[in-house]
């Protein structure tokens, strides 16, 4: 019976571990500044500025101290896109509020860069990035200037750049009647899935829900890009030639890791003929990996309510009844043996008259 419940209890605690990991969203990098003014003393401590960045006084200008200001703001602890062994992927999500002054600088990029980035560098490329130089680095760019040497379709546009200031995607914001360097704030998120392999850009006006249908959507996969190695995130600009003003007003970032078996393959932008049939496939799978979490789940917490059910079973239904001292039942095996009798002999004496029938 011992081994029994035994069995049971780390089968429970199997079931109930393999479930935490199953669904577990705990991200192992996470940030949120809501007010760069205010949140001063939080995040001198996480986050470094390098070049023109300053603190402001409700945000951090990131460039426009002048002509050819450049300058980055970066999250000091790094974050890897491959975990562990077995191997697990990472994803990650972020959310910025920004706003650019109306001159055609060189607008803003949110980077991603080893940390053998030469941070302090900089050589005059757009969005304070190194053109020239052998580093690879992911940066999605919301450029406001139309620069021919790296093929911008205009000075409205949101792109992504690998390794490369030539963007691999881009996409016109005109599209969503959307001005980035209109002085108004804007917010704009960026989200990268581990198991599509694929990343997406986001963009609206400040106080308008998160659109449903990505502006800009890319397949990518950042765990080949850098492998094992250690990456920082943050956010650069500069101002070109001009002296446009770069802020930053707030900024959330957070990572999570998917587990090894959740990988899948990249899938195709392409394949897709409506963006509503993409949303329906995610839709389902979403849904199936909710149901299988939850039966895991009833799984372990059945286990377990059977196993306390047998626990207390153990300790209460066997118990034997006392029996008083005085009423002791003897043992079954003395109960069939013959019981011995004491015998007396008794004398009988009888009078006899004998008649003589002689």
């Amino acid at each position: 019976m011992a081994s029994f419940l035994l069995s049971r209890y780390f089968m429970a605690f199997f079931l109930l571990n393999l479930y935490l990991k199953a669904v577990a969203a705990d991200p192992n990098m996470s940030f949120s500044f809501k007010n760069f003014g205010k949140d001063s003393e939080e995040f001198e401590s996480q986050i470094a500025l390098y070049g023109d960045a300053k603190v402001a006084s409700d945000s951090i200008q990131i460039s426009g101290s002048g002509i050819s200001s450049s300058g980055r703001v970066i999250y000091k602890k790094p974050v890897k896109f491959v975990e562990g062994n077995p191997t697990n992927l990472v994803s990650f999500s972020m959310y910025f509020v920004f706003s650019m002054s109306s001159e055609n600088g060189d607008g803003l990029a949110f980077i991603i860069v080893p940390i053998s980035f030469p941070l302090n560098v900089f050589d005059g490329c757009s969005m304070g990035l190194l053109g020239d130089r052998k580093a690879r680095f992911l940066a999605v760019e919301f450029d406001t200037f139309k620069d021919e040497k790296y093929s911008d379709v205009n000075g409205n546009h949101v792109g992504v750049d690998a390794d490369s200031l030539v963007s691999v995607k881009v996409s016109n914001v005109s599209s969503i009647n959307l001005v980035l360097n209109s002085a108004k704030k804007l917010q704009a998120w960026i989200d990268y899935e581990a198991n599509s392999k694929r990343i997406e850009v986001r963009l609206s006006k400040l106080d308008v829900v998160r659109p449903v249908d990505p502006l800009l959507s890319y397949p990518i996969d950042l765990s080949q890009m850098w492998e094992k190695e250690d990456v920082l995130v943050g956010l650069s600009s500069s101002s070109g030639n001009s002296s446009q003003k770069c802020n930053v007003h707030s900024w959330s970032f957070r990572s999570r890791t998917v587990p090894h078996w959740m990988h899948s393959e990249p899938m195709d932008p392409e394949s897709f003929v409506e963006k509503g049939e993409e949303l329906n496939v995610r839709k389902r799978s979403d849904c199936a990996v909710r149901i299988l979490a939850a039966l895991i789940f009833g799984t372990g917490c059945g286990a377990l309510g059977a196993f306390t059910a047998l626990f207390v079973w153990t300790i209460f239904a066997n118990r034997r009844p006392v029996v008083p001292e005085e009423y002791v039942v003897q043992p079954k095996e003395y109960a069939l043996q013959p019981k011995e009798f004491e015998y007396k002999k008794f004398n009988v004496s009888v009078d006899k008259t004998v008649e003589d029938g002689k």
